[in-house]
């Protein structure tokens, strides 16, 4: 005979005050030990054949170094932000940002980090302008520059169009370089379609938004 509805919500509810214990004891943990935990899970999960388990395992690690301080947790977090579960990027991703917002340093440090040591084509690119856009922090900027000359087109993209949301024309001179770029970067919609534009075409639609027109 199948559950009934009340029987399902107190195992939920147990379930999750079970989580939010496991959660309470993991970040109590001393550091060094919670991170080379964090570090192997990570690396088991992204081995995982079974998406749907990778994205779970994935998401929760990444709630955990939400509440994680340190050099260490950056650049995990931004490992998981290139994970292919939209699941774990979007909890890595708020996780990064929260982060940023409340220790910049160590989150662009982790970002300059992932700019040499990650190949071109690695997920986290494309998303770390947008995790950073709003931040509202100088530094912001100077990491947008350093996007914008990265051999990834699609990290270019981003850049280009976290600069649009920074509304800060000081990049202006790194975005004029880009509108001959013939490279070709895909912008899906919230479908998951979308056209093929070249980053030339993406940086001439920046500059019309920054630079401001002569009357």
């Amino acid at each position: 005979m199948p559950e009934n509805a009340s029987t399902i919500l107190t195992k939920l509810f147990d379930a999750e005050r079970t989580a939010r214990a496991c959660h309470r004891d993991v970040v109590g943990l001393p550091k060094d030990q919670l991170v080379s935990a964090v570090r192997g899970a990570t690396q088991e999960a992204q081995a995982l054949a079974d998406r749907a388990e990778q994205g779970l395992r994935l998401s929760q690690i990444a709630e955990v170094l939400a509440d994680v301080e340190g050099a260490e947790v950056a650049d995990l977090l931004i490992d998981i932000l290139g994970s292919e579960e939209p699941e774990a990027r979007g909890a890595a991703g708020e996780a990064l940002q929260s982060h940023a917002f409340d220790r910049f340093k160590e989150v662009a440090l982790g970002i300059e980090r992932a700019l040499q040591r990650l190949p071109a084509g690695h997920l986290a690119l494309a998303e770390l302008p947008y995790v950073i856009a709003e931040v509202p922090e100088p530094g912001v900027i100077k990491l947008l520059g350093l996007f914008l000359k990265h051999a990834d087109p699609e990290a270019v993209a981003g850049a280009l169009e976290a600069s649009v949301e920074s509304l800060d024309e000081s990049l202006v001179p790194a975005i004029r370089p880009l509108v001959d770029d013939k490279r070709r970067v895909r912008l899906d919609d919230e479908d998951g379609e979308g056209d093929e534009v070249t980053i030339g075409e993406l940086a001439r639609e920046a500059l019309s938004m920054l630079v401001p027109e002569r009357g």
